[in-house]
């Protein structure tokens, strides 16, 4: 008779593994001590229809890593832009709004001049905050750098709120840049793989904006683009006219025969027309904005913690 049927044979007791190591291993959730302050992703410039899906992707994208934490997408500015109100429901200059329309939903409270009815500003996420007695909530600007412009805005704002640095720099955003160049067929996909791409370009004009610390912050995170493909990377800003251009001509000059430009830019920075005129003006190729990449998230998460205090896992740092 085996083992197993015999009654007094006690059963296996399966005991737990150690943690996995190495680089493939699955990180632990830290946990999020009752109380934590709410995390506010401050999303720069208005809330357009894009801007807003962005900000929407990247909160589902830190619930994902973090399932139960409180975070909000919230904005600098109070009013809603008109490019999110559909035009067919706006009223017409000069028409007085009557009480049906403020009652029926269909068109946002900030075109009548009360509370918008769109993506909430900073400055109500934080009022609401304290008017609930909740801990003051962190505040992660969805910036890759500084930005002086956002600085300027907060300030406005008054004292009293907590501000983590920005996302960069960071060999996440690195891969990030690297993957949207990939997803441009303007560079190899994989570092490891050596087969050749003939779209693949022979320089990089890294494009920011944020002012002169901005620019350094994008130089540094240039430093580690240009690791990975193995091409000159040169950081250059959209605040300054005819910067891209004098970086592109840099390259050119030094030999690179393709040059192609990556917007160091989460996407609501700028405008989209911008960017493209200013690829057409160096006759270069040009990838995504960063946009919703899911090492961003993760980007955002870790600011959150160690601003609350939490050890965060060495891959959110």
């Amino acid at each position: 008779m085996s083992s197993a049927a015999t009654p007094s044979t006690p059963l296996p007791v399966r005991t737990p593994g150690s943690r996995a190591r190495g680089r493939h291993r699955r990180p632990e959730r830290p946990e999020i001590p009752a109380g934590a302050p709410a995390l506010l992703l401050a999303v720069p410039g208005e809330p357009t229809s894009s801007t807003q899906q962005i900000a929407d992707e990247l909160v589902s994208l830190v619930r994902a890593e973090q399932p139960g934490i409180d975070v909000t997408a919230v904005y600098l500015v109070a009013d809603q832009a008109l490019d999110a109100v559909p035009a067919a429901q706006a009223p017409a200059e000069g028409d007085a709004p009557t009480e049906g329309d403020a009652q029926d939903g269909d068109v946002p409270a900030a075109v009548f001049g009360t509370e918008p009815a769109g993506p909430p500003s900073l400055a109500a996420a934080l009022a609401r905050a304290a008017e609930a007695g909740a801990a003051v909530p962190v505040v992660v600007p969805l910036l890759p750098g500084p930005n002086t412009a956002f600085d300027l805005a907060l300030a406005d704002l008054g004292g009293g709120i907590t501000t983590t640095d920005p996302l960069g720099p960071h060999p996440l955003l690195a891969e990030a840049l690297h993957v949207r160049l990939s997803e441009a067929g303007l560079a190899r996909a994989d570092r490891a793989r050596l087969f050749a791409v003939n779209t693949a370009a022979d320089g990089i004009v890294l494009a920011t904006v944020g002012g002169p610390e901005a620019l350094q912050f994008a130089e540094v995170t240039g430093v580690l683009l240009a690791a990975r493909l193995a091409v000159p990377v040169v950081a250059a800003t959209l605040d300054e006219p005819g910067s891209v251009a004098a970086a592109a001509t840099h390259l050119r000059e030094t030999g690179c025969g393709q040059p192609a430009l990556a917007p160091y830019l989460i996407g609501p920075e700028v405008d989209a027309d911008l960017l493209k005129s200013v690829a057409a003006e160096t006759d270069c190729p040009a990838a995504e904005t960063l946009g919703a990449y899911p090492t961003i998230a993760r980007l955002v998460l870790g600011l959150y913690l160690g601003a609350i205090g939490v050890e965060r896992d060495a891959d959110l740092t």
